[in-house]
């Protein structure tokens, strides 16, 4: 890797454009390239990636992000353009369409072909974030009439353009899916076999339509290499494979991660990201978790006549505060992922509110225990058992509110992502006060 970045740099300094032009970059690994071209000045990155032969470089500019593909694109002329986009796979091509300004996209789809013109129409007219802009509609179809020995001589003539081909797919005269095939049947069988002989009409599709987070659980769930994909009347449109689908389970985590710690997802990388896009995706949040806080501090404002009569209660406010917000915080984490994953159905919500409830209780029991013997020893036994039981009851709430938050939010149709910690954290600080406050009016004699 080194070796590679050196050469390039001294090969660009010595001005040595032909040298650079021949070098054997077949034998290295494009994510090598990219990596190489990266450690450039945005100069001779545009010099050396002219220079890379156009069979690679498409494969280049597709592992590229999107920062460094936008800017590359504005330096490379309408006529470069023009060849990078028609090398480019269909699905590669789209993704780069949807991340671009409109004006830009249309720029760009009139350097197309008429047929690479129509084909980027096609899957840019399947709503956004869907199965049908992920796709190719580069495969091997072969027809269950057909022998083994056709299919396969069929295969060799349209193979190159499909994005793989370790599956085949059987279709009717129109185009209706009616199998998919590992190719190993099609080596193991006799030629003159015929297609439908070794078909066993066993297959998993995703419709066109389908979210893309779909794709990633079915391909999970039944460790699949690719996907067929149908429309409504289950014709053959196209297929996804696991390298998009990967991105697309990356960009879903990243999204809930920065979902969980109350920041609005980023439309770029960080380190790509201007200090103002920082600011507006964490401002809003943080905002609305004030107007949250502003009830813990109203909740104190009440209940200030019995906090000057016992001082040693506020000692125990950032303990009380303290375990419920992380007691939340933890069963929310553990149902946004059940539900993203699909280890929780909607369906469940009764018997997980059952084991968020017997878990809560025993989380109280457990942490209530400390907690009365630290207000035994610095406030008294009526501070002990006050402190005590409202853990029990911070935690138990806690429990209850995180576990069930996701779920009303997933039905509400949104992403329970947004149950994320500082949130659930905001809520339990008011109640938990609530809980408190009461607790010790009642043990203290003040209600």
């Amino acid at each position: 890797m080194s070796d590679l970045k050196t050469r390039i740099r001294d090969l660009i300094d010595e001005h040595q454009w032909q040298k650079l032009r021949n070098e054997p970059w077949e034998d290295w690994l494009v994510p090598d390239i990219v990596d190489a071209l990266l450690d450039l000045s945005k100069k001779n990155r545009v010099i050396a990636f002219r220079l890379i032969p156009r069979e690679m470089s498409a494969e280049v500019f597709a592992y590229l992000e999107k920062e460094d593909r936008n800017a590359l694109l504005k330096d490379l002329t309408d006529e470069e353009t023009r060849h990078l986009l028609a090398d480019l796979r269909p699905d590669d091509r789209t993704t780069l369409f949807e991340e671009l300004p409109g004006q830009v996209t249309q720029r760009l789809l009139n350097l197309l072909s008429p047929e690479d013109l129509r084909e980027a129409r096609f899957l840019l007219g399947y709503p956004e974030s869907s199965v049908g802009r992920l796709m190719t509609p580069d495969y091997v179809a072969v027809r269950p009439e057909w022998t083994v020995a056709q299919a396969l001589e069929h295969c060799r003539v349209k193979g190159k353009k499909s994005e793989t081909l370790h599956v085949i797919y059987v279709v009717d005269a129109s185009w209706k899916l009616l199998d998919a095939l590992e190719l190993s049947r099609f080596i193991m069988a006799r030629p003159e076999e015929k297609v439908q002989e070794i078909m066993n009409y066993s297959f998993v599709s995703l419709s066109a339509f389908d979210d893309r987070e779909e794709a990633v659980k079915i391909m999970q769930k039944y460790d699949l290499f690719s996907l067929p994909v149908v429309d409504s009347s289950g014709v053959l449109v196209g297929l996804v494979t696991f390298d998009d689908v990967l991105d697309v389970a990356q960009e879903e985590a990243t999204e809930d991660i920065y979902k969980g710690a109350a920041v609005t997802p980023l439309t770029t990388s960080y380190r790509e990201a201007s200090v103002w896009e920082l600011y507006s995706k964490r401002v809003g949040w943080l905002v609305v978790l004030v107007f949250v806080s502003l009830l813990s501090a109203g909740v104190v404002a009440v209940f200030e006549e019995t906090l000057q009569k016992v001082i040693a209660l506020t000692i125990f406010i950032p303990l009380l505060l303290g375990s419920g917000g992380n007691a939340g915080a933890q069963s929310s984490t553990l149902m946004v992922r059940a539900l993203a994953t699909g280890d929780l159905q909607l369906s469940q919500w009764l018997s997980t509110l059952i084991k968020e409830l017997v878990v809560g209780v025993s989380l109280g029991v457990t942490l209530g225990v400390f907690s009365t013997v630290f207000g035994l020893v610095r406030g008294g036994w009526e501070i002990g058992i006050i402190v005590g039981l409202t853990t029990i009851g911070i935690i138990l709430l806690a429990s209850l509110i995180g576990g069930t938050l996701p779920f009303v939010l997933t039905r509400l149709k949104l992403d329970p992502a947004v149950a994320s910690s500082p949130l659930i954290t905001s809520i339990t600080d008011v109640l938990g006060l609530l809980i408190y406050f009461v607790i010790a009016g009642l043990v203290l004699g003040f209600l």
